[in-house]
């Protein structure tokens, strides 16, 4: 395990400076491109990519005070593989790669389609602005859980390390693509996760809504249904479907665990209540309120 922290230093030390020189060129044709194209999106709010900052700081302690936790798990599943290690290093790694990229989009399907992970992975989407640093705005309480995806590839015989340094490599790739500043990209679009695929994912649009889950791939979402386009008509309106009041941190990271307390203090039973917690966020006993299917079936 010491050479898994030296290799994630040393993509932690190679793409510091990549992240600020990217950021640095987009926040400099923010402000300096005024043209029509640019001149309806948000610009950069230093605010909103300071809370960005804080919350990756937040969800990078919490990870690393958990970590001894879940990597104990994982080498433990490990030591009962169902099957020996592929032998042929590229099979090995494009095989890891596919298959922790099929577990980050079930990961990502579950966030979005339960309110109890939803509450936590709320936090990413609650910004209005769309950019690079948007892409360090961390669902804070994720690495508490997201490991249990992980578990089945450690059963399947890779090496947890490996698991470990594949997700902070793929992690790069999921940075980059939080912004406005690349149209789409032909041929590219049909396999790969693009900015315009994750500009619609962070929509707050009706036809935007728990659409485009994947990592890297955009192939998961065109097999299992979850697929949209970027619609020239339908520019992305960024955010919550209903915002928060308050862009503190403290409400940032629980407004929706504030929610569904609101809702466990309802005259209802206790079945309601787990339905509350379990059911697509947006679920209501008796539909005053809708979820993303539900809202998009009336469009």
């Amino acid at each position: 395990m010491p050479g898994t922290y030296d290799f994630e230093d040393l993509v932690l030390k190679l793409s510091t400076p990549f992240y600020l020189v990217l950021i640095g060129l987009e926040i400099f044709l923010t402000y300096h491109n005024h043209h029509s194209e640019h001149s309806v999106r948000r610009s950069y709010s230093f605010r909103d990519s300071l809370n960005n900052a804080l919350l990756m700081l937040i969800n990078g302690g919490v990870d690393l005070l958990f970590r001894a936790f879940y990597i104990g798990i994982l080498i433990w599943i490990y030591n009962f593989a169902l099957i020996s290690p592929i032998g042929n290093p590229y099979i090995y790694w494009i095989c890891l790669f596919l298959l922790e990229d099929l577990a980050f989009y079930t990961l990502h399907y579950v966030d979005h389609h339960c309110r109890l992970f939803w509450a936590v992975h709320v936090t990413h989407h609650s910004s209005e602005h769309f950019n690079l640093t948007t892409g360090f705005r961390s669902s804070v309480f994720q690495p508490l859980y997201r490991f249990v995806y992980f578990i089945p590839l450690a059963w399947a015989g890779f090496d947890p390390a490996d698991i470990i340094v594949m997700y902070s490599i793929t992690q790069i790739y999921g940075i980059i693509v939080h912004t406005e500043y690349v149209d789409k990209l032909g041929w590219l679009e049909y396999i790969f996760v693009t900015p315009s695929h994750h500009r619609v994912h962070h929509a707050s649009n009706v036809q935007y809504l728990d659409k485009n889950m994947g990592m890297c791939l955009i192939v998961w979402d065109r097999i299992f249904g979850t697929f949209q386009e970027e619609i020239p008509a339908v520019p992305p309106r960024y955010g919550l479907t209903k915002q928060i009041e308050n862009e503190n941190l403290v409400d940032t990271v629980f407004h929706e665990w504030k929610e569904i307390g609101n809702d466990f203090r309802q005259p209802v039973d206790m079945k309601t209540k787990f339905k509350y917690l379990l059911k697509a966020p947006g679920w209501s006993p008796d539909g005053s309120r809708k979820t993303s299917k539900e809202l998009q079936k009336e469009v």
